[in-house]
């Protein structure tokens, strides 16, 4: 059987595969890898991949913004396409790309969404107030803030990384790579509070000799720790609960707010990158842009000067 005779949906589980094995990508990577390419085969309809030509891509593309999907998703879709096809060509499958040479449509450029220190401690004393599990809540929002790390490092963080009460913690980040960041006093010792209860569970639950979690926030399910939807549902309820805007707070803006509130106290790009585990300093580079514009902000609302010229106007 060659290639061609192959269903489209053989060919997008092939490449997958292969990315999975040889970039060890990312499952949220997989999953939008893996939506884009079943779009994008459902939209050829009866034409398949063997016969996809430049023209097809193009079409699609149109099709895409016509949908009004936003620049982002188009690119990542055109990437997506393109990489199959690279897969696909490199397998024999095909003689060409046909997707190699089209431009994408770029991206909207925006600044990350971030949070006040207000906000920060609004949500803070949120967690410690908390009706349910608020030494368990408190220890995973201190640690965010500080340490800046994704949703996901956090909530599969191993319970070996906490013991000892360290001033640093060691974190497995995407790619499988490590790094290290600083605990503030805050996090250390909302930490070793969190891990003295958690333990105590733990001995509780597990009398027969039944192995413990190896997470520090174990959880019942397939997982075994703590999901990253359960954490964005609970910080959601933290900013209700804190009188910060909802649609401002998830995960991802306390990680925000770490890097820019580093910034503004004076830290180097370097070492932000460092501790956010980013690969290139140019995605490090957005946060000074946030800087800008809330210094911007900042004189406008308050220097007398343009206070002046808002009142002559």
């Amino acid at each position: 059987m060659t290639a061609a005779d192959r269903p489209n949906a053989h060919w997008i589980q092939a490449f997958l595969e292969a990315q999975a094995a040889e970039l060890d990508a990312a499952t949220n990577t997989q999953l939008a890898y893996a939506r884009d390419l079943m779009d994008f085969s459902d939209w050829l309809a009866d034409t398949h991949f063997a016969a996809v030509a430049q023209d097809h891509v193009e079409k699609y593309l149109i099709w895409c913004d016509a949908q009004g999907l936003a620049k982002a998703t188009r690119a990542r879709r055109l990437s997506a396409i393109k990489q199959l096809f690279r897969f696909a060509f490199e397998e024999g499958w095909r003689v060409d790309n046909p997707a190699i040479q089209i431009s994408g449509p770029g991206r909207d450029k925006r600044l990350p969404k971030t949070l006040s220190h207000s906000e920060v401690d609004a949500l803070l004393n949120a967690a410690r107030d908390a009706k349910k599990d608020p030494l368990r809540t408190t220890c995973l929002m201190e640690l965010l803030y500080a340490t800046g790390m994704r949703v996901t490092e956090l909530v599969s963080l191993p319970v070996s990384a906490a013991r000892g009460d360290p001033r640093m913690l060691l974190v497995r980040g995407k790619g499988d790579k490590e790094r290290m960041v600083p605990l503030s006093p805050p996090a250390r010792a909302a930490t070793a509070v969190w891990l003295k209860t958690r333990d105590k569970a733990e001995d509780a639950t597990f009398k027969d000799g039944t192995p413990r979690s190896k997470f520090l926030f174990p959880s019942r399910g397939k997982l075994g720790h703590l999901t990253r939807q359960s954490f964005f549902n609970l910080i959601k309820d933290l900013a209700t609960a804190g009188g910060v805007t909802r649609s401002k707070v998830t995960p991802h803006t306390l990680r925000h707010a770490f890097a820019t509130h580093l910034l503004e106290g004076g830290a180097d790009l370097r070492s932000i990158q460092t501790l956010l585990g980013h690969v290139d300093v140019a995605t490090t580079e957005i946060y000074t842009h946030v800087l800008d514009e809330r210094l911007k902000q900042l004189v406008l609302e308050h220097h007398p000067l343009a206070q002046n010229r808002v009142q002559d106007d």
